[in-house]
């Protein structure tokens, strides 16, 4: 049953559940800011359904919803949407363990001002402490990265703003995603952040980085930091964030910047360096690495009537120019070179 008087909903994907969502949901209930409830969703199937504690074990309100098919991570935070009625909503990664201020200092953040829409956290790394993501940056081939990347999190000690956060923990204001759209759940996995934040943007919507709002992280525990399924997702994705939401002079751009980047990463390939070498060396082969590149330009040559029609959509939401989006974006910038490098 949806709650009309709820303040926040945190929506939590889960695949697997376990001990990592247990821990998340404990630090959940040890927030100091009441006013919210938690939503998971069991995107495992038939007999192999996630083991998730039972809600009498926590003082919040838990539900649980099992759709029939593993919906992906934007099309999981959906359907908890969909299911509530709070002005925020929460979005945030089962392999998490947020601090007791966490909730409370993202709404205080995004109650600052009005046209603040989405909100990011300190996202730190649970296994060395250094930062995961302070917000994100975005690359001119459409990939985007965390801000902040493995540096001291004292370095991100003071809020601001930043182009869009992670939605490994992130808030988000409702109305927002009614005006623009909720995530895009053709995306499945990975970069359906950056094409919300993106969508966001060409609204008009700022985002906060609120520095109190600290988050532990068991990085990419489920897929793996440089897994095949990570690299497809994202090789794909970046493609269709940039055909949606990039301006005419930005996409004329995109072949180009896709070389450089792809010459900087053979270039760190040889020096022994950079996600480009673990990909090769944890889970596939060059030969894997350059098929993936392939498909995931033929998929976008495939997929270009629908991604057109998408882009239609957005500027039939926008409030912005291409001249201040383009702007925004370069003020948020992450080059090619330092793209192949993390």
């Amino acid at each position: 049953m949806i709650d009309p008087n709820c303040r926040v909903v945190v929506a939590i994907p889960t695949l697997l559940g376990g001990p990592r969502l247990h821990a998340c949901l404990t630090a959940l209930d040890r927030q100091t800011w009441r006013d919210f409830e938690v939503i998971v969703i069991d995107n495992s199937r038939g007999e192999s359904r996630a083991e998730i504690p039972p809600s009498g074990n926590f003082r919040f309100r838990l539900r649980v919803l099992r759709p029939e098919a593993n919906l992906g991570y934007g099309s999981a935070i959906n359907l908890a949407v969909a299911h509530s009625a709070s002005p925020l909503v929460a979005a945030l990664n089962d392999d998490t363990e947020p601090s007791p201020e966490w909730i409370g200092e993202l709404v205080c953040e995004i109650d600052s001002d009005w046209r603040v829409g989405m909100c990011a956290s300190q996202i730190v790394l649970m296994w060395s402490g250094a930062m995961d993501s302070a917000g994100m940056n975005i690359c001119l081939d459409g990939s985007s990265k965390q801000r902040g990347e493995r540096m001291s999190p004292d370095a991100f000690s003071t809020s601001g703003d930043v182009l869009f956060p992670s939605g490994c923990a992130a808030l988000y204001r409702r109305q927002m995603l009614e005006e623009i759209g909720s995530f895009d759940g053709d995306f499945f996995l990975y970069c359906e952040d950056t094409d919300l934040g993106l969508r966001a943007a060409w609204a008009g919507w700022r985002c906060r980085y609120a520095a109190a709002a600290r988050v532990w992280h068991h990085y990419s525990a489920s897929a793996g930091p440089s897994s095949q399924l990570k690299a497809t997702c994202v090789e794909r994705n970046r493609l269709r964030v940039a055909i949606k939401n990039f301006p005419p002079v930005l996409l004329l751009l995109l072949p180009v910047i896709s070389a450089a980047r792809y010459f900087w990463q053979w270039l760190q390939l040889l020096d022994g360096r950079g996600a480009a070498v673990r990909f090769v060396r944890t889970d596939a082969t060059l030969r894997t690495a350059l098929f993936i590149v392939a498909k995931a330009h033929f998929d976008a040559l495939r997929e270009m009537p629908v991604l057109l029609r998408k882009r239609t959509s957005i500027r039939k939401t926008r409030r912005i120019g291409s001249r201040a989006f383009i702007k925004l974006i370069l003020q948020h910038r992450i080059t090619v070179r330092d793209l192949a490098r993390a």
